[in-house]
């Protein structure tokens, strides 16, 4: 009997040697989704706590350049906060690469403006109207008499595809509208301007913003969780392939109990 555990023991010690060694001065480099960024940095920063042998860079450049690393085989990692569109997923197949979907977070997309705008809720008939140009001012809308300034995203943003097509129903944003390559400049944008527009991640959301309400709904993390926001969505890692090594530590570290209370902490909602 202590022979079969002593065995045993030495098993799980040479496994655990070999895991380590396979992670070993590895590097993993992590680009896409200015979403996803502050839980990809964050998750990178504690997972290279317990892990000193695994290397870890993190950059927010889109979710359109996230997909197109996985795809060209730049990076390991690629943050979306999309899904994979039809023609990306054809260019994948033409390279001969399988992308891999790993879901690490839920999130919704909040319409912000300047905590003193009266406005508090919009329909998405609203919003629509406001990103295309229709309603241009705020008292048609129930606000004071302003001009409406439309902040929004670049085209390469995934917030922005879900957006165009939650909200636009692919319709064009109005040829004024400001474009901001991130949630960050869109949230700076809109709390130094008190007519403005904007929309964000939930894990965005600060004192310097005000939140609306879409369609009498807030965003919450029960309102992502139960689909009943009408601009939820899930927020994604891409692999190229199965992961393997350290990639695979890593993933596999944020879709547990503890990767999730970092998502939570970094103000997005667990997808468990």
């Amino acid at each position: 009997m202590r022979k079969s555990v002593i065995i045993g023991l030495a098993l799980v010690l040479v496994l655990s040697l070999s895991a380590g060694m396979a992670m070993a001065g590895q590097k993993i480099t992590i680009t896409g989704s200015t979403t996803v960024l502050p839980v990809a940095q964050r998750a990178a920063e504690v997972f290279m706590k317990t892990h000193p042998q695994v290397s870890i860079s993190v950059a927010g450049t889109g979710s359109g350049d996230g997909i197109k690393s996985i795809i060209d085989g730049t990076a390991d990692i690629g943050d979306a906060s999309r899904d994979m569109k039809k023609k990306e997923v054809a260019r994948a197949k033409a390279k001969g690469v399988t992308p891999v979907r790993h879901v690490v977070g839920l999130d919704c997309i909040v319409p912000v403006v300047h905590p003193s705008n009266p406005v508090s809720n919009l329909t998405l008939a609203q919003l629509a109207a406001i990103y295309t140009g229709k309603i241009k001012n705020w008292s048609q809308v129930g606000g004071l008499d302003k001009v409406i300034v439309v902040i929004s995203r670049d085209s390469s943003s995934g917030t922005y595809e879900v957006w165009h097509k939650r909200v636009l129903k692919k319709a064009r944003v109005r040829p004024d509208a400001q474009l901001q390559a991130s949630n960050g400049a869109v949230a700076t944008a809109v709390s130094g301007n008190k007519y403005a527009i904007g929309y964000v991640g939930i894990g965005y959301l600060t004192p310097r913003l005000k939140a609306l309400t879409v369609n009498g709904v807030a965003a919450s993390a029960k309102t992502a969780m139960d689909k009943s926001y009408p601009v939820a969505r899930a927020l994604y890692m891409f692999t190229r392939g199965q992961p393997t090594g350290a990639v695979k530590a890593f993933l596999d570290f944020i879709k547990s109990p503890e990767g999730q209370k970092l998502v939570k902490a970094e103000g997005f909602v667990p997808f468990k």
